[in-house]
């Protein structure tokens, strides 16, 4: 019974429910399609590369170079571990001076010998630019943090062409429109319950009769 009443209310005044949707749907939709047809998420490239030590580090020898693969996997760690601290970020920045901090992401991991960088920025042009600059200091600067090295480069071989793609927005951001039109759904069925509340006008027999009164007739609408 108090479902049946529950949705008479809705019914009665569906257009006070329809005001905050049709206003929360007015802002939200614009912003929601706009954010559809950019890359709300910005945009990352992913890249994946070798590392060794240079060539004249090595020591010539015959048979088993497994010991080289160790020292490969391990340069990729080190390679792995530098690409994640601030003095790789400030080796990009020298190269890409308007790089906006705040806005880059980098991250970074290996399985074995092969090591992985990705990177993340908003705008598409300039991540092509640090990713061209990344390329170039993990060439040319491993060796000032790297004493091992004894002050030549890592030779860095990368697996991939450097492809930027657009970056999906966060959940938290897909689904917010959603969420914003629940809100205003469930602020209009608030709105009508309150009017319902503060109506002193009569609609129904059975509220007549809910307060002891006897109904003698009644009129029909047509």
């Amino acid at each position: 019974m108090e479902l049946i009443l529950f949705f008479r209310v809705l019914l009665r005044r569906w257009w006070l429910v329809l005001i905050p949707v049709v206003i929360v749907a007015a802002f939200t939709i614009p912003q929601w399609l706009r954010e559809r047809s950019t890359a709300g998420g910005g945009y990352t490239v992913t890249l994946r590369y070798t590392a060794a030590q240079s060539a004249s580090n090595v020591t010539p020898r015959d048979g088993d170079y497994q010991d080289v693969w160790l020292a490969s996997e391990l340069a990729v760690n080190a390679l792995t571990d530098w690409v994640r601290s601030s003095s790789f970020e400030d080796e990009i920045i020298k190269k890409v001076p308007d790089l906006n901090a705040t806005g880059f992401g980098v991250a970074a991991d290996n399985k074995r010998s092969i090591g992985q960088l990705i990177m993340s920025y908003p705008d598409e042009k300039a991540l092509a630019s640090i990713t061209q600059a990344a390329i170039d200091v993990m060439k040319t600067q491993a060796q000032n943090y790297f004493p091992q090295l004894g002050g030549q480069p890592a030779q860095v071989t990368f697996l991939d062409s450097p492809v930027i793609t657009a970056a999906p927005p966060p959940i938290a951001n897909r689904f917010a429109p959603f969420i914003r039109i629940a809100l205003g759904l469930l602020g209009g069925m608030g709105l009508a319950f309150l009017w319902e509340y503060l109506d002193p006008f009569v609609y129904r027999r059975d509220q007549i009769e809910a307060v002891g009164l006897p109904v003698l007739a009644s009129i029909p609408k047509k």
